[in-house]
């Protein structure tokens, strides 16, 4: 049986799903409603690098007005069609238990041709400017073996810099390259699932906040984790709303898309209010 605790999960979505998530997050405080005050944050790919500022102690508002500044010098990417056609035929490539299936898309990201290793790490870094480990809650942040298809959520307990193990969950097939960590190389956490909402499990109160609804390939979506969580305590799930979709465009691996993706999440936040409201506070 799930007990009081409280845990937010924070799915993943590029750069829109950061703006977004923030503007969320400072919308809901503003509101009352302080998602810093979890027990356990739960972060995979842009969620990682929410969460990690957020688990930090920083001032959501602040967060936000820095997301509202037109970015400068981030390199941009992209996430199309023709790429996410790769990783699902990759994926469908063969046997369909889920340890093989990610282990298929982290070959395909191991032999993509992507920035160095050691100048994505430097954006990470930058974008988490100084954040480590918090010592007052739990801070996961998922990402997956690229050679096994292992998934795992790192911690405080596992030796790894929290931003390697961001980078490392923000790592996109095909994108950015698999991060080097703990004597192997690992892949976005997405590459499980959106959001990884079931390691919330034993937790009487969850938020989850899911940029995007899916994931890569066969992922396990977020509302099926969600509807399992539902059964075991209170939860509320937040997806973006209409306003939000068309904010993200077409890229969500866009930074200049950002600024809009946060304002939208702050305006979603009046909407939802009252639903987290009645699981958090």
């Amino acid at each position: 049986m799930a007990d009081d605790r409280r845990a937010l999960v924070l799915g993943g979505g590029g750069q829109t799903g950061i703006g977004w998530l923030y503007g969320l997050v400072a919308g809901l405080a503003a509101d009352g409603i302080d998602l810093t005050g979890a027990d356990l944050v739960v972060g995979t790919s842009a969620g990682s690098s929410v969460g990690a500022n957020l688990a930090a102690g920083r001032d959501p508002q602040e967060l936000l007005r820095a997301q509202l500044v037109p970015p400068q010098g981030e390199a941009a990417a992209t996430l199309g069609l023709r790429l996410a056609t790769r990783i699902g035929v990759t994926a469908l490539a063969g046997p369909r238990d889920g340890r093989r299936v990610r282990a298929r898309i982290g070959g395909f990201a191991l032999g993509a041709d992507t920035m160095p290793e050691a100048e994505r790490l430097a954006a990470i870094e930058a974008r988490l400017a100084g954040a480590d480990w918090p010592d007052d809650r739990d801070l996961w942040v998922t990402a997956v073996d690229a050679h096994t298809g292992e998934f795992r959520a790192f911690t405080r307990d596992d030796g790894v810099p929290l931003a390697t193990a961001v980078a490392a969950s923000c790592a996109v097939p095909g994108v950015w390259p698999p991060v080097s960590a703990a004597g192997t190389r690992w892949i976005d956490g997405g590459v499980r699932s959106a959001a990884n909402a079931d390691l919330a499990a034993g937790y009487g109160r969850v938020v989850v906040l899911t940029p995007m609804t899916g994931g890569f390939g066969p992922a396990t979506a977020p509302r099926v984790q969600v509807e399992a969580l539902a059964a075991l305590g209170r939860v509320a799930h937040v997806e973006p709303d209409r306003r939000a979709r068309r904010a993200f465009g077409r890229n969500v691996l866009d930074p200049a898309r950002r600024p809009a993706a946060a304002r939208a999440g702050r305006a979603q936040a009046a909407d939802v209010a009252a639903e987290v409201a009645r699981v958090w506070n």
